[in-house]
């Protein structure tokens, strides 16, 4: 993909617009593809073909291993002339009946059932499939987990975006939608939940028959089923709907069901006005489940949370009721845009994320307490890194093609949710709010229950606007790469004498585009760097004068793109770039000076601005920063500097005593601030930490030896100071991690073990968590697996990195073969080694020419890996300081 990303893309999305209406209308016969998958072009041929879909699903459960099934399913087929495929993944097969007849050896190659022709008739078919499977334990499907604190055995699925066949026999595509009614046997003290409510619950032997009524009409990714003995809490008084969360029992301490019930009232009312179609599935379920590879999922009435990122051992901060908040409305969001009217195949997953991104971020702002910081916590959380991934070698645009599931998730990445959701922001600044409003209640109302194409939502906005949005869904859908707009004026007597907008953008994607942004202008008053005038701009091709300004007082910095209506990088001129560094936290807008922080870590990124005088404009202004939203982005670009001086050289001086006033600045903050503050200044402490003298402090506060007012050391920050410790083989830090283990025996006790364990500092613990990682027959849980890969070689250990890297790239090939794509995103992305040197970057330039035929994600993950590696030695050598 390298150098021919654009042409390659643009051959793509030309081909994705001339198949998107595939049907089977060619009537010779193409057996499907022997393999996990399943293709666009199948998908299309078996819809053509099947419709009106009904499952009935009997399950029984035992907390074993092993699960069992009866799947019903019934549709109509247009014609018998051709076989027909059903979906089922390693499963053992006891019967298989179809239309009546029993068929004495199914054709089933452990990924789908062929049903033959001749057992098919035009009309009404009935399908019977009763089968065994093991319970999966990588996330997906119908996931099983044993509590290591009780020995309680919990059970969710996850089938996002293909694995639903997994847990049962199915037309396993988006645009086959189906009702599901589901009958479960289970353990007598496990609760079961699914989209829709239970209608009866009684004894069935030893256990309880759970029975749900039809549910209404879905596709098969947002139907759901989960089981175990789970804490309930129920709330059927807050808000127009009943809602539920459910925990496991070892963890319910941890979770404050109050403020999720507050969260999930206020974003269903404030939906079901905005939308004008009210929520659709009757009751409203959370689940906090173990293992989860995700952060959460949209399911029709029983969304499911990684429990890592919701769970509280203390008083939640305002960060993490932030986290709670955005994320249930995300989710909300999804329950009319991706359940109610759904995508017709998997290239439009992006719209249904990108449209959470946007509606969630936009109701945790009107719906909830975090008015004032939601758009400022998408800006640094989600656009940012939109930015970063809009300007690799391996972006994309925002709609690609899908030819399998297999590449479903190849593009799920920063483009996907938050530069798609900053597209449809600045399209709703573009139209109007209210005509935006308008378009989507349209396109609810039209496609609900139904399968919907990119066309018919951008045809519902433009029809409530009454405006042609071609062009616009050319430039900003179909073509990648992000635009740079300056500033560029000049002043006589202190007055503004020319202004204009330049826009550019990088050779390999030329497009310009039209977007509608506010200008800053800025004066000094006094201690503060105040806004003296702001002008809305449309601006399109390279250059946009801006009469308007003509004779305004000179200012001392503007920005380009006030309020972040566009997505668009704004470049400071000289000017405004010397103002900003000498005096950003002068600027009173919270959101502006987020913004002008990023422009700076930008210029850092590509070269212009040296890290060294970064670190220096960090040192000067964070201690005086009084925003804790904020606080924590420039903290956290802090950390990322530190993370490339260490890989460039951890003993360097410069990178020592940079870490050692890093640490001395964060020491005085924690002992001086409170609260939220604290904890962000504590954490920048602990990521500075590596001398002897700040490894012996953290010790000495495990040991009760040093204080802080006001800091407690919960078990979280207990095990990433021991983490910190065992990294640098601090004396007694692997006594530490066992006595520590053996009074946190939680599943987030043993993660955290597992990532303490696989930072230290030695060559054979290397080797050992190495053999584990690449044994694909470990019986090690994944996510204890994914908790040591992300953990094995951090910035300060670039030798023992060196050690293994040959051979890690050596087993690429044959590792991405065997292992499948849950295994490889997590892998690729933690495992390819760059140690910022020229002979890393030419090492990883080898293995891109030498494995072109690496699957799609983690070719990516190469080609990003080269990249930012070269940005690192490039980051080197702009370096203004003595460094070696």
């Amino acid at each position: 993909m390298k150098s021919l990303v654009p042409h390659a893309i643009t051959l793509a999305v030309s081909a994705l617009v001339a198949t998107s209406g595939i049907a089977a209308e060619n009537s010779a016969y193409t057996p499907r593809a022997e393999n996990p998958y399943l293709s666009q072009s199948d998908a299309a041929a078996r819809s053509a073909r099947v419709s009106n879909v009904a499952y009935v699903l009997d399950f029984t459960l035992t907390g074993k291993e092993t699960f069992s099934n009866t799947t019903t399913v019934s549709f109509d087929l247009k014609d018998n002339a051709q076989p027909l495929t059903l979906d089922l993944d390693k499963a053992t097969v006891k019967r298989l009946v179809v239309n009546g007849k029993a068929i004495a050896a199914p054709q089933y190659n452990n990924w789908f059932i062929t049903l033959a022709a001749a057992d098919l008739q035009a009309g009404r078919n009935t399908v019977t499939v009763e089968f065994e499977r093991k319970h999966s334990t990588n996330g997906e499907g119908l996931h099983r987990m044993v509590d290591p604190v009780d020995g309680r055995v919990y059970t969710y699925s996850h089938f996002e975006p293909a694995a639903a066949h997994q847990m049962f026999a199915l037309f396993d595509q988006p645009d086959l939608k189906a009702t599901y009614q589901v009958n479960v046997t289970a353990p007598a003290d496990w609760t079961v939940v699914s989209t829709t409510r239970e209608t009866k619950v009684e004894a069935a032997g030893d256990g309880k028959r759970w029975t749900f009524p039809v549910s209404k009409i879905l596709s098969p990714y947002n139907f759901s089923m989960h089981a175990g003995p789970y804490k309930v809490w129920e709330d059927t008084k807050t808000g127009k709907y009943p809602m539920r969360v459910f925990a496991r029992q070892s963890v319910a301490d941890q979770i404050d069901a109050a403020e999720w019930f507050k969260y999930t009232a206020q974003g269903l009312a404030w939906f079901d006005d905005y939308f004008g179609v009210p929520y659709q599935y009757g009751k409203y379920d959370q689940l906090l489940v173990p293992d989860f590879l995700y952060g959460a999922m949209e399911n029709a009435g029983a969304v499911t949370f990684a429990e890592h990122a919701f769970l509280h051992k203390e008083k939640m901060t305002g960060d993490e009721k932030h986290e709670l908040a955005s994320v249930i409305m995300h989710e909300m969001a999804h329950q009319w845009f991706g359940d109610l009217v759904t995508m017709q195949w998997w290239n439009g997953l992006w719209l249904n994320e990108s449209f959470a991104s946007f509606m969630g971020t936009l109701a945790t702002a009107e719906a909830t307490e975090f008015k004032d910081s939601a758009w400022q916590y998408f800006y640094s959380q989600g656009k940012a890194g939109a930015y970063v991934q809009d300007q690799r070698v391996t972006t994309h645009p925002i709609e690609t093609p899908v030819p399998s599931t297999a590449n479903a998730f190849d593009n799920i990445d920063a483009i996907t949710y938050s530069k798609g959701a900053s597209t449809l922001k600045q399209l709703r600044h573009l139209l109007g709010e209210e005509t935006f409003r308008k378009g989507v209640h349209n396109y609810l109302v039209k496609y609900q229950f139904k399968n919907a194409k990119l066309d018919d939502f951008i045809g519902s906005l433009a029809e409530a606007a009454g405006r042609d949005l071609g062009q616009w869904t050319q430039d900003w859908l179909y073509q990648p790469g992000v635009n740079t707009i300056t500033a560029n004026y000049s002043c006589k007597a202190g007055k503004i004498d020319s202004f204009s907008l330049q826009q550019s953008a990088v050779p390999q994607f030329p497009t310009l585009r039209e977007q509608r942004v506010q200008l800053a202008l800025m004066q000094k008053k006094g201690k503060q760097l105040a806004v003296a005038k702001v002008l809305p701009v449309t601006y399109k091709g390279a250059t946009t004068e801006v009469a308007e300004l003509k004779g305004a007082a000179c200012p001392d910095l503007v920005y380009p793109n006030y309020q972040d209506w566009g997505f668009v990088k704004g470049k400071l001129d000289a000017r405004s770039a010397a103002t900003a560094r000498k005096d950003v936290s002068k600027v009173e807008d919270k959101l502006l000076r987020t913004m002008l922080w990023h422009s700076m870590w930008d210029n850092v990124r590509d070269g212009d601005l040296p890290l060294n005088e970064f670190l220096d404009t960090v040192l000067a202004n964070a201690p005086a920063e009084r925003d804790y939203v904020l606080l924590g982005d420039v903290l956290g670009k802090t950390q990322n500097a530190l993370r490339y001086l260490r890989t460039m050289s951890a003993d360097a001086k410069y990178t020592r005593d940079t870490a050692e006033r890093i640490g001395k600045m964060a020491w005085a903050r924690t002992a001086t601030t409170t609260g939220d503050f604290q904890r962000r200044w504590f954490n920048t402490y602990m990521a500075a930490a590596g001398s002897k003298a700040s490894l012996e402090r953290l010790a000495a506060m495990l040991d009760g030896q040093v204080k802080v007012k006001g800091l407690a050391l919960s078990q979280e920050l207990r095990w990433d100071i021991i983490a910190i410790l065992n990294r640098y083989a601090f004396d007694g830090a692997e006594a530490r991690i066992a006595a520590e283990q053996a009074k946190d025996k939680s599943d987030s006790g043993e993660l955290a073990a597992v990532a303490a364990q696989a930072a230290r500092p030695d060559a054979k613990v290397k080797q050992e968590w190495l053999a584990k990682i690449g044994d694909q027959q470990t019986k090690l849980p994944f996510s204890r697996i994914r908790a040591a890969m992300h953990s094995l070689y951090p910035s300060t250990q670039v030798a023992l990195n060196e050690q293994s890297a040959a051979e890690r790239l050596a087993q690429l090939p044959a590792l991405d073969k065997s292992a499948g794509p849950v295994f490889m995103r997590d892998y690729a992305g933690a495992m390819i080694p760059a140690t910022c040197t020229a002979a890393s970057v030419q090492r990883l330039a080898d293995a891109a020419a030498a494995n072109p035929d690496l699957s799609a994600g983690t070719r990516r993950a190469l080609l990003v890996a080269h990249q930012e590696d070269q940005r690192c030695v490039s980051m080197r050598k702009a370096l203004t300081v003595p460094f070696s």
